[in-house]
């Protein structure tokens, strides 16, 4: 298992009103709508998720440096769980013509509105159980998804990882490292059902078995 610097190349570069997310809306409300992951978590206000998620082409630069640190090929399979509407999956499409793609996400809104040239290869599911054989892919990847498990179902999700996996994974989640952070966070976060640290989020991979690589994202 490795630190890897993949998703830090695009999430500094976004702009945060913490405290406008608790004082400008009722938080509570706004997340019971996030958790559903449908249109107002997508395409509604910034103060309800992503405030219109659409391809900006962000994401390049992170299917780019893991290509070059996997060494994928066409004919290689990439699998990414909580695919969202399938930005990244298409970048690798684009970085590697040949490259066989695959893509799971829990939110059929994300699906539907998902990028042409992905929505064949997508998957509606649960991360904690994923459709497809043992040692499948050549990478499997997951970004800002299983931080929205619950403990049971995050290690479940993680084991599933490893078992699909023929040896490489990545996966990013959300951490934090002082009090500012903590905060930070629980403010902005919509979807969070685990709030860790680096070290619990390492016990939970060893527990799991998890063996791939991994990255935190901090809210500073």
């Amino acid at each position: 298992m490795a630190y890897k610097d993949f998703v830090s190349l695009v999430h500094k570069s976004t702009t945060r009103d913490y405290v406008g997310r608790v004082t400008e809306v009722d938080k509570a409300q706004v997340a019971e709508d996030a958790i559903k992951f449908d249109v107002e978590y997508w395409d509604g206000t910034r103060l309800q998720g992503y405030g219109g998620y659409k391809y900006d082409g962000r994401w390049r630069k992170v299917a780019d440096a893991m290509v070059e640190t996997y060494g994928l090929k066409p004919g290689m399979k990439v699998l990414d769980v909580g695919s969202g509407k399938g930005f990244l999956l298409h970048d690798f499409m684009e970085s590697v013509p040949g490259l066989e793609v695959a893509g799971l996400e829990i939110s059929e809104y994300g699906i539907e509105h998902s990028m042409e040239d992905v929505k064949p290869f997508l998957k509606h599911g649960t991360a904690a159980k994923l459709p497809w054989d043992d040692n499948t892919f050549d990478l499997v990847v997951s970004i800002n998804t299983l931080h929205n498990l619950y403990n049971y179902d995050l290690r479940a999700a993680l084991s599933e990882m490893e078992r699909v996996s023929k040896g490489n994974s990545y996966l990013c989640v959300e951490a934090y490292r002082n009090e500012r952070e903590k905060v930070n966070l629980m403010y902005w976060q919509l979807t969070c059902r685990i709030f860790h640290t680096p070290e619990e989020w390492d016990f939970e991979f060893k527990e799991a078995g998890y063996t791939g690589d991994h990255e935190f994202i901090y809210f500073e």
